[in-house]
């Protein structure tokens, strides 16, 4: 079955429907090494995949080195973009506040986060910035938005969305003019943004991004009650949101209902490795 492609109006140029989400290659999913990292990106590339959604707080700004570094290898580097047949990267800023709190989101940290980007990914103009969850009153303040259309001005970033937790931050979202995409958890367990969201942004000709897809591997069907995570692997130390927002471990769901929620294996499915 080939690649199937789409074009939504505010980022211009036509993307794979199915994405390569690069948090695990980043850091959070036990140890992944930097040769399995770049097999992940180079069969996401063989598999007709052009978006990848990476952050700088994946790894500390790793995942996006790897990404830069899979994007310098296949043509232009800084320059190029669509015209160049290069991929379509996607990344998110904003986690690395400290405190994460609203009055942190100042406009020289937004830009200092945005030119980490830009070094760590070697792009002059970065396809797509997301905030990255960022808190909830930030979604009314005009002033952090106000910064990413200079940003855009600029040509420093060629779109912007954003990264959110419910349905109420996306609708929100909405109402901004230059909202380019929406990055939010959809999949069989959390089915709650089709009602509204996906309506909404479609009708603006907003692109949504399927944060978690596979529930963080539940629902490949791979895992059983006697699987075992590394003690580096998120899915072993949040999974009731310890660390960050628990809808990102397995969509907040537990472990135990997913599974019985997914039904058993297949005869003879080998599963995921204990260790």
């Amino acid at each position: 079955m080939s690649m199937q492609y789409r074009t939504p109006s505010r980022l211009g140029r036509p993307l794979s429907v199915i994405g390569q989400g690069c948090w695990q290659i980043g850091a959070d999913w036990g140890e992944v090494s930097d040769e399995s990292a770049n097999a992940v990106l180079e069969a996401a590339l063989g598999a007709g995949i052009t978006f990848f959604d990476t952050a700088d707080v994946y790894g500390d700004g790793r995942s996006e080195q790897l990404v830069g570094a899979m994007r310098e290898r296949l043509g232009t580097g800084a320059e190029g973009g669509a015209a160049a047949g290069l991929p379509f990267i996607a990344t998110k800023v904003s986690r690395r506040a400290d405190p994460f709190a609203p009055e942190t989101f100042t406009e020289e940290k937004l830009r200092d986060w945005v030119e980490r980007s830009r070094k760590n990914l070697g792009m002059d103009t970065l396809d797509l910035v997301q905030l990255h969850c960022p808190p909830p009153a930030i979604y009314r303040e005009d002033r952090v938005f106000d910064v990413l259309d200079a940003l855009a001005a600029e040509k420093k970033i060629a779109a912007w969305g954003v990264s959110v937790e419910t349905c109420e931050e996306a609708l929100i979202s909405l109402e901004r003019e230059h909202l380019a995409s929406i990055q939010i958890i959809l999949n069989p367990f959390r089915l709650k943004p089709l009602d509204e969201v996906l309506p909404a942004a479609e009708a603006k000709g907003v692109a949504i991004i399927a944060r978690v897809p596979l529930a963080s591997g539940l629902l490949t069907g791979k895992f059983s009650p006697g699987t075992r995570f590394a003690e580096n692997d998120h899915r072993r130390f949040n999974r009731h949101g310890e660390a960050f927002d628990q809808g990102e471990t397995f969509s907040g769901v537990d472990y135990g209902t997913g599974l019985a929620a997914v039904g058993p294996r297949p005869p003879g499915h080998a599963g995921a490795v204990p260790r």
